[in-house]
């Protein structure tokens, strides 16, 4: 979701934590905090105070020009997901955050992405009679058989005062798996809880084992970071099934006596079943990658990928109230063209001019070494802003395609319009010729001219910490947020405006 919580529990943690809305990330330690940054606290006394918007069952995308508002619902949602079902290709599943809401939101589209329906995802019961829960960080993935499994972490709250630093009863992972394509998730797997007397959950990421060859095929795996704030135990962790998302057995892939100071931890999955991650150290400052031979049993030594300049997020013009979270994309060509198994990963950093960029490194070799980084989209003489990527390796023909914000188009002079560009990659991540502008109207997500609906990007939404894309058979799908829809009424609602909408669009 847009939003992303933050901890607050410096007390409890020595990181803080997790943006609002929804992709919550540990926040880093007290030199690298942003104050202005929406809180998991923010939320919970938001919708202690108002309510949560009414219960949602399906509702209908609608078309924005090329564009599709997919969410096309009350209030903002942030941070997006989407994934496709490789054996039926005109079914997509996707979700996000919701803001004035408890429940992820799914969404489903059974044409290529022209029109799409809306679900709720299951919730736990609270942990106290005070308290409640929500759900954060959405991410998908099909398996080979067509089961669709939606991944997101729980945040439970107790009606306590913050300034103790004990409002959060704990965090646990989610899985949802639906039968049907998106349309319903029945029930969800819940494990990994933590009190957060220790460390927390954060920021996961699922995919799954497609490869014909893998002796792994239809695993599910997910990576995700448990700051730790300095103690052994966090880390970066990895959960591994094997019967189809109904139970998991959980592993560390960074250095298990380390302090567990990561971030946005990504996997995939190689050709024949080889297990990959990467994460952002920003204690080393830098971005770093593991393997696993054995389906998650056991991990090898930790590489680095490149150093970087930013350890953990960027203040940038585009981003009034948040700031853009630096974290890896990692994916794998598994297709059967001339660079079949290499690794590509790519992440956002500060560029000499002080703006933020996209950059990309490959491994041929499992791994073990790097290409050295890259810029992926266009350059120009002027300063422009490029952050919350995606990448999508297309299994088909092993095209590179990564999607980000931008702000080249911005007329105000000070970088805060933002519109979502498609760079493309078709000779191995070598070149990346001109992007493509998907977003087809430019948001600011900075200036609201003092019109109410605009306080709805103050709610720890705004783009978010990260977007999502996939790419398959020639056609790539991008999904994101933004604000042009935010005065657009929406019927039924207790705030009666779309505020921060879900988009996608089809780019061949």
């Amino acid at each position: 979701m847009k939003n992303k919580f933050r901890l607050l529990m410096l007390a409890v943690f020595a990181l803080i934590g997790v943006s609002l809305g929804i992709s919550n990330r540990p926040v880093k330690v007290a030199a690298q905090n942003s104050s202005h940054d929406p809180t998991w606290w923010s939320k919970y006394e938001f919708l202690r105070d108002n309510g949560s918007d009414p219960a949602f069952g399906t509702t209908s995308s609608v078309s924005v020009g090329s564009n599709v508002d997919v969410s096309n619902e009350c209030g903002p949602q942030s941070e997006t997901f989407i994934t496709i079902n490789p054996n039926k290709p005109k079914t997509l599943a996707a979700g996000s955050n919701e803001i004035f809401r408890l429940p992820m939101r799914g969404y489903y589209s059974t044409n290529g992405g022209g029109s799409w329906g809306g679900v709720d995802l299951p919730l736990p019961s609270a942990k106290s009679k005070s308290g409640f829960d929500f759900g954060s960080d959405p991410s998908l993935a099909f398996d080979t058989q067509g089961n669709v499994f939606y991944s997101y972490i729980v945040v439970y709250f107790s009606g306590v005062n913050s300034a103790t630093g004990q409002g959060i009863n704990g965090t646990e992972m989610a899985v949802a798996r639906s039968t049907d394509g998106g349309k319903t998730y029945p029930s969800a797997t819940f494990f990994s809880f933590e009190n957060g007397t220790n460390h927390f959950n954060d920021k996961p990421m699922i995919t799954a084992d497609t490869n014909s060859a893998s002796p792994f095929r239809d695993n599910l795996y997910i990576a995700w970071d448990a700051a730790a704030g300095g103690s052994i135990g966090g880390g970066v962790r990895v959960a591994a099934s094997s019967d189809h998302g109904a139970s998991f057995s959980v592993t560390r892939a960074d250095d298990p006596s380390g302090p567990g100071r990561a971030i946005g931890a990504s996997p995939s999955v190689g050709p024949n079943g080889e297990l990959y991650v990467a994460w952002n150290d920003y204690a080393a400052n830098a971005i770093v990658f593991n393997s696993s031979p054995d389906g998650g049993q056991s991990w090898g030594t930790p590489v680095t990928i490149s150093l970087k300049t930013a350890p953990f997020d960027v203040g940038i013009p585009a981003e009034s109230f948040r700031r853009a979270l630096v974290y890896p994309s990692l994916d794998v060509d598994r297709s059967n063209g001339p660079h079949r198994g290499r690794v590509y990963c790519s992440w956002m950093d500060l560029t000499p001019a002080n703006a933020t960029d996209i950059f990309l490194s490959y491994s041929d070799n499992n791994g073990l070494t790097w290409s050295t980084p890259a810029h992926v989209p266009d350059q120009f003489t002027f300063k422009v802003d490029r952050f919350n990527h995606w990448m999508s390796v297309d299994p088909t023909n092993g095209d590179v395609n990564v999607a980000f914000y931008d702000t080249r188009n911005d007329t105000t002079g000070f970088r805060y319009q933002t519109d979502y560009y498609l760079a493309q990659s078709t000779d191995g991540g070598l070149t990346f010729p001109a992007d493509t502008r998907v977003s087809t109207v430019s948001s600011n997500e900075h200036d609201c001219n003092g019109v109410f609906p605009c306080q709805g990007i103050n709610y720890g939404n705004q783009q978010g910490d990260y977007e999502g894309l996939v790419s398959f058979n020639g056609v790539s799908f991008p999904i994101w947020t933004d604000s042009r829809r935010q005065l657009a009424p929406s019927s039924g609602c207790r705030r009666p405006y779309l505020m921060e909408e879900v988009f996608t669009a089809s780019v061949k």
